[in-house]
């Protein structure tokens, strides 16, 4: 399970540092733009705020996953394969996210959220 929490961690990091990916591939912004003060808002993309956006959604998740994992360590309950499973819909999420595609996207969220309630119920 403390695999599946750090890869949680590492899903975090990528969301966070991927709207300034998205920029700088695009063209938007530079390097030297990412290393200042950033006093100047460049122009956002779709794209770009769809990823702020995607991480946004991560942020208000990953909490009750991370306490969960935990929870589940300390109480020796077996909900790796939900933590798996919650891994796995949020990177899908993410990359629906990022495709703009609506109704399929949020299906995956509710599968995503099934997943954590799944990993509740052995824990009570």
């Amino acid at each position: 399970m403390i695999e599946m929490i750090l890869l949680g961690l590492l899903l975090l990091l990528v969301q966070l540092m991927l709207p300034s990916v998205i920029a700088l591939i695009g063209g938007n912004v530079s390097v030297a733009y990412l290393f200042s003060s950033r006093d100047e808002t460049p122009e956002k993309t779709a794209t770009v705020e769809r990823a702020q956006r995607a991480c946004a959604n991560l942020l208000e998740t990953l909490p009750a996953f991370l306490v969960l994992g935990v929870l589940a360590i300390l109480q020796g309950a077996d909900v790796v394969v939900l933590a798996q499973g919650w891994l796995i819909l949020r990177v899908v999420y993410l990359a629906f996210y990022l495709a703009g595609t609506a109704y399929v996207r949020s299906f995956v969220w509710v599968a995503s959220v099934g997943c954590l309630i799944g990993m509740v119920l052995p824990l009570l």
